[in-house]
């Protein structure tokens, strides 16, 4: 054999093995017609393209293009509707007592009873009580609190006469003392001269009043009296209380 067929016949050798490597290769690459339906849910297996074994692929091609490829990751899910609520838990240890406080002060209150009213009246029809000087009437009253006070009154009918100038008090006194809280109760007449043309003086009653309040009487019985008396540098005159008409003390306890 001349050389010139050795060599065709050694190329010919070698080309035939790499034709078949090529045709197998081209195989592996062609794609099955069912190769891109699934068998099963697509929840519960990766998102790819099967490619199933058959007898024309070596298994280097399968284990080459056999497996699926990840995609990319996909939009976030949104949450959930709230759990139920839990078992409640245990009691705690109770805490430790807390340090001792301050000693507080102590207020008593005082409730007074609501005020009630509390008065009298003493009256006398036709008193005709002539007496210059002395007590003409009293009147017993039964006060109830000591910080109160005593509204008194008399009316009546008062006169005096003279035939020169004279004058007479007539006056409250509170278990025999004239008022102190503040001043004395008290009403006074003056009469400066009489009528000498008619050679008389003049007699007039007329109804008049003496009044006034007391206070620092203490609780209790009180006896209240009407006086009549003397003004200070002044003669005494005729004096009369009462007469032909009605005469009256009127006492009554008043809140301060």
């Amino acid at each position: 054999m001349s050389p010139l067929a050795s060599r065709l016949l050694v190329l010919l050798c070698l080309a035939l093995p790499l034709h078949g490597v090529e045709k197998v290769r081209n195989r592996g690459y062609r794609k099955e017609p069912d190769a891109d339906k699934s068998t099963v849910n697509d929840a519960d297996t990766p998102n790819c393209t099967r490619h199933s074994l058959d007898e024309g692929r070596s298994p280097f091609l399968n284990s080459m293009y056999g497996s699926c490829m990840q995609g990319p990751a996909g939009t976030p899910g949104r949450d959930g509707n709230p759990g139920a609520n839990g078992i409640p838990g245990t009691p705690g240890i109770p805490g430790r007592d807390g340090l001792k406080g301050e000693k507080g002060e102590c207020v008593s209150e005082v409730f007074e009873e609501p005020w009630r009213p509390n008065y009298k009246q003493c009256a006398w029809n036709s008193l005709n009580y002539g007496i210059d000087l002395g007590k003409v009437a009293d009147c017993t009253f039964t006060k109830l609190r000591s910080d109160s006070a005593l509204r008194v009154l008399f009316s009546g009918s008062l006169r005096l006469k003279c035939k020169n100038a004279c004058c007479q008090r007539w006056y409250f006194t509170f278990n025999g003392a004239e008022c102190t809280g503040p001043l004395p109760v008290e009403s006074i007449i003056y009469l400066d001269q009489g009528s000498p043309e008619l050679n008389s003086t003049i007699n007039i009653h007329r109804t008049s009043s003496v009044e006034g309040l007391c206070e620092g009487i203490k609780a209790g019985l009180v006896d209240v009296a009407v006086w009549v008396g003397t003004c200070a540098d002044y003669p005494r005159g005729d004096a009369s209380t009462g007469w032909n008409s009605v005469s009256r003390i009127i006492i009554e306890e008043l809140p301060k």
